[in-house]
């Protein structure tokens, strides 16, 4: 897959595609183009399919001296995220020229050859709603990755509707969250939100 979309003629193609398909802009209808695009597209979709991750985050932001913090005391993130070594970042910067919106970071992280780990990342809510939601509802992932991107979806849609803001809202959405890409169970907060359990701030 990843040979595949390196070759020269491949991301030519996804560059093109992302200056006007994506976005509904001019296509061509003859046959050999059409073809092309079908094929390319594939490949994008079995790449996030190999490499992507769809990711609902939760960060404590209570209130601290001169800064009022989130009325439940946690910040919720959302994240979609394509990572590869840094021999292969060009994968990463047609993926953003085909999505057009997301920025290319480096990753803190090696693989296993100690190379250089880099990510596309769309964090931004409006992009990801407006883009990578409906792109990824007209054209399914093929593996279990797919169920991941149908609770990514529920959990912003129950973002949309305000229920974040809530004590009880975040927590079913951390319950929906916590069983996307493994996640590390996170029935503590859920415990905190819903008032079971005292909120203590951890030490260190």
């Amino acid at each position: 897959m990843l040979e595949y979309l390196e070759h020269p003629q491949v991301l030519a193609d996804l560059y093109w595609m992302g200056s006007d398909n994506l976005r509904g802009g001019p296509q061509s209808e003859e046959p050999g183009n059409q073809q092309e695009r079908l094929v390319t597209l594939g490949w994008v979709i079995g790449f996030v399919d190999g490499e992507g991750c769809f990711s609902i985050g939760l960060v404590r932001q209570p209130d601290r001296p001169g800064r009022k913090g989130y009325r439940t005391g946690y910040q919720v993130s959302h994240d979609f995220r394509v990572t590869q070594g840094a021999k292969s970042i060009q994968s990463l910067q047609a993926l953003k020229v085909y999505f057009g919106v997301g920025k290319i970071y480096p990753n803190r992280r090696k693989d296993n050859h100690r190379e250089d780990m880099y990510a596309y990342a769309v964090h931004r809510r409006a992009d990801i709603q407006s883009v990578i939601v409906p792109f990824f509802r007209c054209n399914p992932l093929r593996t279990a990755k797919q169920l991941d991107f149908e609770k990514f979806s529920r959990c912003l849609e129950r973002i949309d509707r305000g229920e974040h803001l809530t004590r009880e809202g975040l927590a079913k959405i951390l319950e929906i969250a916590q069983t996307m890409n493994r996640q590390v169970p996170r029935n503590d907060v859920i415990r905190i939100l819903r008032g079971h359990t005292s909120d203590i701030p951890s030490k260190g």
